[in-house]
């Protein structure tokens, strides 16, 4: 069973979520994990700009990515229960139904690979959680064992960018926390 905690921004920080960083800024920091001037970035490739998609879907704006800062791909989690934090440059995050230029709204995909169809909006289940409300990080719950994890921006309707944005798939290892065991003498 998944249970998921969004942290919601405050009523400043998502009027700041909602103003795009000039691409000079966004470049400024590096996700974790990759080196300053490292083209190993955990995303797709973004970039078109245009005005509009010829598909009438949403364009990325140029040079935006995504990446799952936090749990980082191979990490043992020692809990059932950890939060996942998310991250975005040189795109906008914005709630799900605001249309602002330049914005999407993030996707966590658990155990489970990017719709095959990422012209329609992004299912919305167990493994597909949403987070329209413009939450940059959740708190998950996992059974133990092996993971994988993967972000997915999408527009105001839940559809995903053209071209599509989306993490790099990390593989995760859930162990139960040594007081969650059950003592064999009970």
């Amino acid at each position: 069973m998944i249970a998921a905690q969004r942290r919601i921004c405050g009523p400043l920080l998502a009027l700041a979520c909602l103003i795009a960083v000039p691409p000079a800024l966004a470049h400024a920091q590096a996700p974790a994990g990759a080196s300053p001037g490292s083209e190993e970035h955990d995303h797709a490739s973004a970039g078109s700009g245009e005005a509009e998609s010829r598909d009438g879907r949403t364009p990325s704006p140029a040079g935006a990515y995504v990446y799952i800062g936090w749990p980082q791909d191979g990490t043992v989690i020692h809990s059932t229960r950890f939060k996942v934090w998310f991250g975005a440059r040189n795109i906008g995050v914005a709630p799900s139904g605001v249309r602002v230029p330049g914005t999407g709204h993030h996707h966590l995909l658990i155990d489970a690979p990017l719709p095959s169809d990422l012209t329609s909006a992004i299912p919305s289940d167990k493994s597909h959680l949403h987070f329209g409300l413009g939450e940059t990080e959740t708190v998950i719950e996992l059974p133990p064992g092996r993971h994988t994890l993967q972000l997915l921006m999408a527009d105001a309707d839940h559809v995903p960018h053209n071209p599509p944005l989306f993490s790099r798939r990390i593989t995760i290892y859930v162990r139960p926390s040594p007081s969650a065991r059950v003592s064999s003498a009970e």
